[in-house]
């Protein structure tokens, strides 16, 4: 794993001191979506979708966001919600009753929405592992893990292209550090919506 001298962090460009500020974080996540037990069966598959959709659903907002677009011009491309909203119904999750629990998105500075955006855009770039389990119970590209799926200029590039253009934005410190934030926030907004279906899959 990749090391960052911690008197050197305030030299690395945004999506290193993103990475290096949130690890800690990154780990918990980890753990919260493996006591899922999302890979056993498809009730544990069901249990990591409808996590899934309520942070895609939520992030929804960030992706249509005409500052942020302005800053990383393929980001409605990015969106991964609609992709998520259709593996639900191929596996007839009760959408009406996910939509009734997910709240709004709350309104966010745009530094803080960037951190929220790194850490949704990171979770695309860790999802190959995801999506090769997902085919052993039955899911496809085509149904129930589109939102997995590799994206056709790959996986690597398309973070890369990401990155470049996070690093790139014109931030101050303080605006930097509002990015760290919002990334912590959009790990502990995964948490909450795992927590309570890691109970339901130790029943």
């Amino acid at each position: 794993m990749e090391t960052l001298d911690p008197q050197d962090v305030a030299t690395y460009p945004l999506s290193k001191r993103l990475k290096q500020a949130t690890q800690w974080q990154h780990d918990s996540v980890e753990r919260s979506m493996s006591a899922l037990r999302p890979f056993e069966s498809r009730d544990g598959y069901v249990r990591l979708l409808t996590v899934q959709y309520g942070f895609q659903r939520y992030m929804m907002a960030f992706y249509r966001d005409a500052a942020l677009v302005e800053w990383i011009p393929d980001l409605p491309e990015r969106c991964r919600y609609s992709d998520t909203r259709r593996d639900c119904e191929d596996l007839g999750i009760d959408l009406a009753a996910l939509d009734a629990q997910c709240p709004p998105a709350l309104p966010l500075s745009s530094p803080a929405a960037l951190g929220w955006l790194y850490v949704n855009e990171g979770s695309n770039l860790g999802a190959a592992f995801l999506f090769n389990s997902a085919v052993e119970l039955g899911m496809s590209e085509s149904f129930g893990a589109r939102h997995l799926a590799p994206r056709e200029t790959g996986r690597g590039l398309h973070w890369r292209t990401f990155t470049r253009y996070l690093d790139a934005i014109p931030l101050s410190d303080s605006e930097k550090a509002w990015a760290i934030a919002g990334a912590r926030d959009a790990f502990v907004h995964v948490e909450s919506l795992a927590r309570p279906l890691a109970h339901i899959s130790n029943e």
